[in-house]
């Protein structure tokens, strides 16, 4: 009989200092330099290079509180640039799947893939072999975890992380108490500030004390979840891979200004935008909308101005995802709950009541209908092929004076023709 094992193995992948990584892939100045990405608006700091870690650069931090370190230091900075970033993580995803289509894309840049079908003993080595080719195929390179349960290779892709090899398997080790007594309760996967609060206040600062607390005092003074934690630390399963996507039930697109808007036509260019932007994303998950939301506030933080905020729902005559009649009835919605004299900071747009269009037929179908889901359909193909807005709607605008602030975009989108990157002949 053969001896080889195949004990249930989930590996997490991870991108390394992702929106970083992005942007290094096009700009080999800036590797092994910090930087730094901003979020929407370049407000906060939402990714950075080891070497900016270094400089003491937080995360979340605002932008103008770090200013001084990263002028004294050089740092490079990047508008975040979610086009990039989207189509290479679907790069990233696609290329895990070669090894296993039971996979959970868990965010942007992370994902869990079940390599229960790889021997124990060979486990190191796939992972090894993942690393490699994700690097290879997209240029992003990534740390990755791998245990008996998702929240232990969440503990091993966390120490994976700080290792050169950037792989850790906890496969085979019989005893891991010495290594989940180096993991701080706050960094177990699913245990936030309140639960964290919790456990130390009860003696338990760390995943070794977690995982030995008896079952009877867990159950009785905390919750289910905290009890799921507390198996999945002794290697049992408790949180099952969700490889399959499930469909949204809303789907919101808002933004801050970059400057603060008085006029309603601006609002209603805005409010356009995000309508056609949650339009193409419903339609390409085969969805329909049966109500609208819109809504617009000022800065509660600007005492020498008034505050107002207010938004509207209006529910769709039939559900639907035709952008053109979304826009309509949004339009309607917005001079509603629009007042002069405001500086408004905040607009946006949430369709809800989402479900299948497959097969949705209604009695007031018609001909019309096929040609307007054509249309919506060369829409689509055309500003997926050269980019977004291509084709748009005049009522979305052209200056755009209120879009978000994106001071240092990289502007490359691998997606759209006209902002691929150029090399120069020397």
């Amino acid at each position: 009989m053969s001896s080889t094992q195949y004990t249930k193995k989930i590996a997490l992948i991870d991108c390394n200092s992702f929106y970083v990584s992005c942007e290094r892939l096009f700009n080999p100045k800036i590797r092994n330099k910090p930087v730094v990405v901003l979020s929407s608006n370049d407000g906060c700091i939402i990714s950075r290079s080891n070497e900016a870690k270094t400089l003491g650069i937080k995360m979340g931090d605002p932008y103008f509180k770090a200013k001084d370190i990263i002028l004294k230091n050089n740092v490079h900075v990047f508008s975040s640039n979610y086009s990039l970033y989207g189509d290479l993580s679907r790069r990233v995803m696609r290329t895990l799947k070669r090894f296993n289509s039971e996979i959970e894309i868990y965010s942007i840049d992370e994902a869990f893939l079940d390599l229960t079908n790889f021997p124990d003993d060979e486990v190191e080595d796939v992972g090894k072999e993942i690393r490699s080719i994700v690097l290879q195929w997209t240029g992003i390179p990534t740390s990755i975890g791998i245990a008996k349960t998702k929240t232990l290779s969440k503990i091993a892709n966390h120490i994976a992380k700080k290792t050169k090899s950037g792989i850790v398997s906890l496969i085979g080790i019989k005893d891991i108490d010495p290594i989940l007594k180096k993991v701080e309760i706050n960094d177990v996967w699913g245990v936030g500030k309140q639960l964290t609060k919790f456990f130390v206040q009860n003696g338990i600062h760390n995943a070794k004390q977690l995982k030995n607390i008896s079952n009877t005092w867990i159950k009785k003074s905390s919750n289910v979840l905290s009890s799921r934690t507390a198996m999945e630390l002794r290697g049992i399963s408790c949180i099952a891979l969700e490889t399959q996507n499930s469909k949204r039930k809303s789907c919101v697109v808002s933004r801050s200004f970059a400057k603060k808007v008085e006029k309603l036509q601006e609002l209603q260019e805005s409010i356009t935008s995000y309508c056609l932007n949650a339009a193409e994303k419903i339609r390409s998950e085969s969805l329909i909308a049966k109500s609208i939301t819109i809504f617009i506030r000022t800065s509660p933080f600007q005492n020498q101005f008034a505050y107002y905020s207010n938004s509207k729902t209006i529910d769709l005559p039939i559900a639907t995802d035709n952008s053109i009649e979304i826009v309509k009835t949004a339009l309607t919605g917005l001079k509603d709950i629009f007042k002069n004299g405001y500086r408004y900071q905040k607009a946006g747009i949430m369709l809800s009541g989402l479900s299948s269009s497959q097969g949705s037929k209604n009695l007031f179908s018609s001909i019309k209908d096929v040609k307007i889901k054509n249309l919506m359909k060369s829409i689509d193909n055309t500003n997926y092929r050269f980019g977004r807005s291509t084709l748009s709607l005049a009522s979305a605008g052209i200056n755009k004076k209120w879009n978000i602030k994106r001071q240092y975009s990289s502007k490359i989108d691998t997606a759209d023709f006209n902002f691929l990157p150029t090399i120069k002949a020397i």
